[in-house]
């Protein structure tokens, strides 16, 4: 079985004050984003791709944007999902904020960055 330790799985940094650590089988992908750059003025830039996506917010607040949806602030056990192609964003409303994101399919161009 495969196992990978927190500490001993190495984060890659997306920018400052945003790093996530990745875990995947064949079919389903699991990412933990850390977020220490908060909070955000604004949201970032939106953005869609043809994975189905869950979340969980494990830590922090946010606030999601979601193409034809009202947007929603959640906090920290909050779950939310995007279905496949729908736009969507973010905004922190804290310092940290911890997301844990699942992927189906894979998102190849997470693990080619």
């Amino acid at each position: 079985m495969p196992v990978l330790k927190f500490d001993e799985t190495p984060a890659e940094q997306l920018k400052e004050g945003v790093e996530r650590k990745i875990i995947h089988t064949d079919e389903l992908m699991t990412v933990l984003i850390d977020f220490t750059n908060g909070p955000w003025s604004e949201p970032e830039p939106p953005h869609s791709h043809p994975h189905e996506q869950t979340c969980y917010v494990a830590e922090g607040k946010i606030i999601l944007f979601c193409e034809g949806e009202e947007d929603q602030h959640l906090k920290a056990g909050d779950m939310f999902y995007i279905p496949s192609g729908k736009e969507h964003t973010i905004q922190l409303l804290t310092e940290k904020v911890r997301l844990i994101d699942s992927f189906t399919p894979l998102r190849e161009d997470f693990l080619n960055s």
